[in-house]
């Protein structure tokens, strides 16, 4: 399978993730998204029309939207990344899915805005983005309530995977996650994962300062 990779882009770290997550191989093949504006040219316009990445090519199969890619990688891995076959879990899964489109939109529209200089409102952007994270905060609340610590069931999903670098990566665009301990401790897990891996202002595990304790939270 070849990615078509810029790797400042959190849309394509959430296919490298999940390739990493689930031992997919992948062969990266660098795109000057900026400032070459590569993604734009006649080789990859004629393998996604829509201008964007990541772009997987696999044999004659082509996927050009990230939710989609990280269905294809998950599936690769069975079904313990996707639905199972629980109702609930599929309907939670796509609902999560769709979310993150509002994630790129707000949160990776004020990244862009703030180390890009793209056009935009940021006040906007932000206060979308802020919006977003109180409704994933309490979607995380409400698993945590029911003893899961991930998005749609019991163990990471696409769906964990498809929300996670554009949380991770919202103070570049301006946005604190500092008022949001459930996204926090969902970050930490994650993180934790074998074989996660890194990109550029997404660190590891063991790079993050703990978390308080209730006590110091407190003092």
């Amino acid at each position: 399978m070849k990615l078509y990779d810029y790797i400042l882009s959190p849309s394509c770290y959430k296919v490298r993730l999940m390739a990493a997550l689930t031992g997919v191989k992948l062969d990266i093949r660098p795109v000057d998204f900026h400032p070459g504006l590569e993604h734009r040219g006649p080789e990859l316009l004629a393998l996604n029309p829509a201008g964007s990445i990541p772009i997987l090519e696999d044999g004659d199969l082509i996927f050009t939207e990230s939710s989609a890619i990280l269905v294809y990688l998950a599936a690769q891995a069975g079904p313990q990344w996707l639905a199972g076959d629980k109702p609930e879990e599929a309907a939670r899964v796509q609902q999560w899915l769709s979310f993150s489109g509002r994630l790129t939109a707000s949160l990776g529209g004020a990244r862009l805005h703030e180390m890009l200089l793209r056009p935009g409102d940021i006040d906007a952007l932000q206060a979308q983005g802020i919006a977003a994270l109180r409704e994933l905060e309490l979607g995380l609340f409400e698993q945590a309530q029911r003893g899961k610590r991930f998005l749609a069931a019991d163990r990471p999903t696409v769906a964990d995977i498809a929300c996670f670098p554009y949380v991770a990566l919202a103070p570049d665009g301006g946005v604190s996650l500092d008022p949001y301990p459930a996204i926090r401790l969902w970050s930490r897990a994650l993180r934790s994962l074998d074989h996660f891996i890194e990109m550029p202002g997404i660190h590891r595990l063991h790079e993050l300062k703990a978390e308080p304790t209730v006590e110091e939270s407190k003092a």
